[in-house]
């Protein structure tokens, strides 16, 4: 995109997303800034992020990734994208950059089947209630997944993963007691 990134991750090792923007973020810049002659920070902030649950979103999240470009007005259809995994995924194009996900493989038994399996997933555009929930749990670091998936991480990681109402909390204007 034009003033982001989306990157689809699925690490191997604990704090690998991490490592890997904390390296491209070093190297990138270093090149950058030695490219165009200048110097400081390139990006605004750090980058946003949010734990998948493969099952139920992971395809949904590809189409949301893959259908940005088509959202901005950039592009008509996600194949004329040249950074998108589209060509891969869909047409069959090779890379040692995109690894399959085991759902991507579940679409079919052979190669041609999963490439139309994928490209069927893009007849439809992305619903705006999955638009905003994606959009939600990536700059709030929350989690995307069912209610279940959400309190297991929890669970596991002490963290709340769910956001919480904005506002101040009912009642607390109550009358306090007061002795005069």
């Amino acid at each position: 995109m034009t003033n982001h990134v989306h990157l689809l991750c699925t690490p191997r090792v604990e704090n690998a997303v991490s490592s890997m923007m904390q390296a491209l973020g070093r190297q990138y810049v270093r090149y950058f800034n030695f490219s165009y002659k200048r110097t400081g920070t390139l990006w605004e902030g750090r980058f946003k992020s949010c734990l998948v649950e493969e099952a139920r979103y992971l395809l949904h999240l590809y189409r949301y990734i893959e259908l940005n470009p088509v959202r901005a007005g950039m592009v008509e259809h996600p194949s004329d994208y040249a950074w998108s995994s589209y060509s891969i995924n869909a047409l069959g194009k090779t890379s040692e950059l995109c690894t399959p996900n085991f759902l991507y493989f579940a679409l079919g038994r052979d190669k041609e089947e999963r490439q139309e399996n994928y490209r069927a997933l893009f007849n439809h555009h992305v619903e705006e209630t999955l638009l905003e929930e994606v959009r939600a749990a990536v700059n709030k670091g929350l989690v995307l997944g069912n209610e279940r998936f959400k309190a297991e991480i929890e669970s596991l990681t002490g963290r709340r993963m769910k956001s919480k109402s904005m506002g101040r909390p009912l009642g607390w204007r109550k009358e306090m007691p007061c002795d005069i």
